[in-house]
């Protein structure tokens, strides 16, 4: 072998950090859509959105949810039929 082709520990630890680098977001994003139940911050994350957007969608009955304590939880599945029905309902009601 030549000097070029020997890999060093030192080599090998750098690459296992870059190598886990990259995939920590993709690990991060299958974890929160592989969950049945999401909670309000796993939701905002998810869907980029503030603490009142989320309680304005709760609010105005566009995302189901289930209220255990003080805590909210989501299904995911809820949260692809929001997503895939872009329509908005007409929110303002007459006096």
């Amino acid at each position: 072998m030549t000097p070029d082709e020997l890999l060093t520990k030192r080599d090998l630890q750098k690459f296992k950090q870059e190598l886990f680098e990259f995939l920590k977001p993709v690990k991060e994003s299958q974890g929160l859509q592989q969950q049945k139940w999401l909670r309000s911050k796993d939701v905002r994350k998810l869907l980029n959105i503030s603490t009142g957007t989320l309680q304005n969608l709760r609010i105005n009955g566009m995302l189901s949810y289930r209220k255990a304590g003080s805590i909210f939880f989501y299904k995911t599945e809820d949260i692809d039929k929001m997503l895939a029905n872009p329509e908005k309902k007409n929110l303002k009601r007459n006096p």
